[in-house]
């Protein structure tokens, strides 16, 4: 089994939810008592959120780079970053190590694919609903449409992300608000909806939506288990 890399702290709740998923995952696959062999470098989510909201990218980059050659030297063979909003810099991050980069917009797509859908909303942070850097590899590599919210909307989405769901708040108001946000995207056409920030799925349920969501943290973590397992 080989040794998976997680660049997380971003923040330490999905990145909770990625050491749970992938050990299950394992566990499922290999029964008995196995368990992931992981590396973690979790960094301090505050002083990447004000970069983010200051638009330092290029600072919060090398934050990314060193946290990447970090985890490459304690030992990690495939590298995850556990967040859909800093692959951002997923190009940089990826040349800086000699490990593979495996990223979570390939592994939600291809699952997308595997459905038969094509016109999918997106929900995330500002950042990723907004930048073309997500919405880009989907249309460009897999062909297909993204709906994101009015800006009003996302205005909501991003607000519920940064201000509740990174510390562990799930309300029942906010809930209720991703669901009339997410029949709004159906009724633009969507087929389903990419639950395109890591601490979505702690609020988003299957039962909130009627079309197939795509859990991005699950999907990206039964990736890292395939990379992990598979045979060179």
């Amino acid at each position: 089994m080989k040794v998976i890399g997680l660049i997380g702290g971003l923040s330490w709740k999905s990145s909770a939810e990625y050491y749970r998923a992938i050990n299950e995952e394992v566990h499922r696959r290999l029964g008995g008592s196995h368990s992931a062999r992981i590396v973690l470098f979790s960094l301090d989510f505050q002083e990447v959120h004000d970069l983010q909201y200051q638009g330092r990218w290029e600072e919060a980059a090398a934050i990314m780079v060193n946290a990447a050659v970090n985890v490459e030297r304690a030992g990690a063979e495939v590298l995850l970053i556990c967040s859909n909003t800093m692959h951002q810099m997923a190009d940089r991050v990826k040349a800086a190590v000699s490990i593979p980069l495996l990223h979570i917009a390939d592994a939600t797509a291809k699952a997308i694919q595997a459905a038969g859908l094509k016109r999918i909303g997106l929900l995330g942070t500002r950042f990723t609903m907004e930048h073309d850097f997500y919405k880009g590899l989907l249309t460009n590599r897999y062909g297909l449409k993204i709906i994101i919210p009015d800006e009003a909307d996302r205005i909501v989405v991003h607000d519920v992300i940064y201000h509740e769901l990174v510390i562990g708040d799930v309300l029942s108001a906010s809930r209720t608000n991703y669901h009339e946000i997410i029949q709004r995207l159906i009724s633009q056409g969507a087929e389903g909806i990419i639950l395109g920030c890591t601490e979505i799925p702690l609020l988003v349920k299957p039962e909130d939506a009627g079309v197939p969501l795509f859990d991005t943290t699950t999907l990206h973590a039964r990736m890292a288990v395939d990379r992990a397992l598979a045979e060179d």
